[in-house]
């Protein structure tokens, strides 16, 4: 089962490759212009977020994709590396055959020349983590 947070950050990896959610009746797009800033999700793209799951993420699909956001939230569904491009995307808990990765629409994609989207990273803290592993490593000498 998908948790919000791994719906969440495959939203956040393809809205950086230019996908964007769509409502079924085409009348809504969600598409932000700036996903990550700094070491945290961008204000923007957390609106968006909350937008969708205002909406129960009912009706509301990645672009390229058949599933709607309600549905990768149900118990039915998880969310995984792509075996083609290690992208996130959804896969049923009972595989089905024809599901496709979004890089299916994506013809200049995977590509190894961009860099890859990815999630914020709090460099402050890894930083530390670091430094403190280096402090160990010396007085263990």
């Amino acid at each position: 089962m998908a948790t919000k947070t791994q719906v969440k950050n495959y939203l956040a990896y393809w809205f950086q490759l230019g996908k964007q959610v769509v409502t079924d009746d085409g009348k809504t797009v969600f598409k932000p212009k700036t996903v990550i800033q700094g070491d945290r999700f961008s204000a923007e793209f957390e609106q968006c977020w909350r937008e969708i799951l205002a909406a129960s993420g009912r009706a509301c699909h990645l672009e390229g994709t058949d599933q709607t956001v309600d549905e990768l939230l149900s118990s039915a569904w998880d969310v995984v590396n792509c075996a083609r491009c290690d992208m996130l995307v959804p896969t049923p808990e009972v595989p089905l055959d024809n599901v496709l990765c979004p890089c299916n629409d994506l013809p200049t994609w995977p590509n190894d020349e961009l860099p890859q989207p990815r999630l914020p990273i709090n460099s402050q803290a890894h930083l530390f983590v670091m430094s403190e592993k280096l402090k160990s490593d010396s007085i263990a000498e």
